[in-house]
Formats: structure tokens, sequence, C-alpha cells
């Protein structure tokens, strides 16, 4: 009878175990037997994978980001006071796995052989569809390049001549800073750069991609923003749901199952603004339709009670990407940059 007792218990508490507690985050393996001192081990805990926590803000931070090449490749065209060129970088976008990928983007140099400084230019959403290597950057890129500085534009992964992207959208996102990381990581091997100095110029989502870097590495590279996206994620990424082609139901259910596994507000650089101690510019038109000028005016107020130093620029009838002002706010961008550069 007590063996027959046993066995019976040997069947029915496992599924019971498994039946009350996978309900919860963390999972637990069946209860054992041990038929020598006839007594029930322990449970052991099965940690919830969290696959996405290595991009989180904090983590990204301590990470050791390996330096790469920046490898200048076939020429693009060449102008009076400079040549634009494809360069591509190959790295780990996941800093873990060892899956090497390829990214490319347009590299602008002066002709004049001395030292310059960098540019990194970081660009706005562009259709797949659409786009061509330095689409969302390539005038402004030309006319700092015109000033004496060397830009960067990368066309993020799943873009240009660039690997594919990530499978999980929301991966894909996290790996545009592990792309700019490694960049970062690897300019040296420009051998035109001045070595010190560097700067951001970013419009649109690329605000997020630039901000999210400087939180990240706390580094003080002065940063100009055009209409910059500075909602936290992920809203930042779920008030443009309804300009998918299935309306956000895809957006929506991928970020329901990482909220399940991830504190999603680790991911979001609204909540570590105390790591930013760079100069930063930011333009934005009142009469843009695209990203609302109040999310500026809010960033803008949360840089300051942070005692971040922010200059910011209102443009009146001015569109998301400033057409009516642009001869004005890039004059105000290379000021910017000049009055940042280190002797």
């Amino acid at each position: 009878m007590k063996k027959h007792f046993i066995n019976i218990l040997l069947i029915i508490l496992p599924l019971i175990g498994l039946i009350l507690l996978t309900k919860t985050r963390t999972i637990y393996l069946p209860l054992r037997f041990s038929e020598k001192n006839n007594n029930l081990f322990e449970q052991t805990a099965t940690p919830t994978p969290v696959p996405f926590a290595k991009y989180e803000i904090e983590n990204l931070a301590n990470t050791d980001i390996p330096e790469g090449e920046i490898v200048v490749k076939e020429l693009i065209f060449p102008k009076d006071e400079y040549t634009s060129y494809l360069f591509e970088h190959k790295f780990d976008p996941t800093f873990s796995t060892g899956e090497i990928k390829n990214v490319t983007g347009l590299i602008n140099i002066p002709n004049v052989n001395k030292d310059y400084p960098i540019v990194f230019m970081i660009r706005g959403y562009v259709d797949k569809k659409i786009y061509k290597t330095g689409m969302g950057t390539k005038k402004a890129s030309e006319y700092f390049a015109e000033k004496g500085f060397i830009t960067l534009s990368p066309d993020y992964l799943g873009y240009g001549d660039s690997s594919v992207e990530a499978e999980n959208i929301y991966e894909s996102r996290f790996q545009t800073y592990t792309t700019t990381l490694s960049l970062i990581k690897s300019l040296k091997s420009i051998k035109q750069w001045n070595k010190k100095d560097l700067f951001f110029w970013a419009h649109s989502n690329g605000g997020q991609i630039a901000l999210s870097i400087l939180t990240i590495t706390k580094n003080q590279i002065p940063t100009t923003l055009w209409a910059p996206v500075t909602k936290a994620f992920p809203y930042s990424v779920l008030y443009y749901t309804d300009e998918s082609p299935d309306g956000g139901k895809l957006i929506r259910s991928e970020l329901a199952k990482i909220e399940t596994t991830h504190d999603v507000n680790r991911f979001s650089f609204t909540n570590y603004l105390e790591r930013i101690s760079a100069p930063i510019q930011i333009h934005h038109g009142e009469a843009d339709s695209a990203v609302p000028i109040k999310w500026s005016d809010s960033f803008v107020s949360e840089l300051r009670s942070n005692n971040i130093n922010v200059e910011y620029y209102k443009y009146p009838n001015a569109d998301h990407n400033l057409r009516s002002v642009w001869d004005t706010a890039i004059k105000r961008d290379v000021d910017f940059f000049l009055k940042n550069i280190q002797n």
C-alpha cells in the first residue's frame, strides 16, 4: 500500500507543481522524490529568459564594446571640397553571440590632407522600399563636409548594403544603439579624424538614438537635434502604430511579450537623463505634423531641470524637415560645433 501511495504521489505532484507554479514569472522544476530518505527535495527555480536585457541602458553602459574597423570602400562621387565614399563596418550587434554582421553607410571626407572633426549623422525613419545610402542625412552632411567636417552616416542593419536586421522588431530597434556604439568605438580607424572632436547630428527618430547613446556612454558629445523623438519608450513607438500596414497589431503584440519578462523602463533614455553631460541644441518647427513640438517643449524643461546645457530654437510655420528655415538651422549647427570644438 505504501509503495502504491508513493507511486501516485510521483505522478500527481509534478502535475500540480506545473499547473500552479508556471503561472508565475519564475518556473519551478517538478518535485523530485528520494527513495533513499523518503523526503522531497527542495524545488529548483529556473529563471525566466530575458533575451533583451543586454540592451538595457545600464547593461549597455557596463558592456565592454569591442573596437573594430571602419573600412572606406568605393568612391561614390568627388566634389571640389570633399569626396563621398561608401564605408562598411563588421561587428556583432548583440555584443554576445559572436554573429558578425556588416553595416554600410556614407562617409564624406574633405579633400585637403589634414585632420578633421567628425559629425556622426543619424537619420530618421525612411521606408526601405525607397531607401538609398545617405538618405535622410545627405544634404546636411554635404554642408558640413564643405565646412571642414568628416561626416559619417550609417545605413543601419536592414538598409543599404548592410546585413539583415534582427527578426524581432524591438531587437532591431535596440541594435541601432549597438551599431552606433560599435562605430563610435571604431572611429580611430578613420585616419583623417583628429582623434578628439566628435559631434552628433540627428533628425526625428535619430534623436532618440543619439540621446540613448549619450545616456549609455556619458560621453560629452555635443549634439544637435532636429525635431527629435523624445518621449519615453515604448510610448514613442506606440504613438506611430496607426502608420503601420496592420494598424500596429504586430508592434503591440510583440511589446506585450517583452513586457511579461522585461522592465521596459530600463530601455528608455528618458529615465536616465542625469547621465547626460553633453551640450545639446534642439531645433523644432511649430508646424511639424510628424513629431509634436510639445514633446520638445517638455523635454527641454526636463533637461534644464537636470542642469543640462541646452539651446532651443522654435521656428513658426516650419515643418518636420525645417524646409523654410533650413539655412538658418544648419548655420546654427555649425556655430554650435565650432563653439564646442577642442583646441
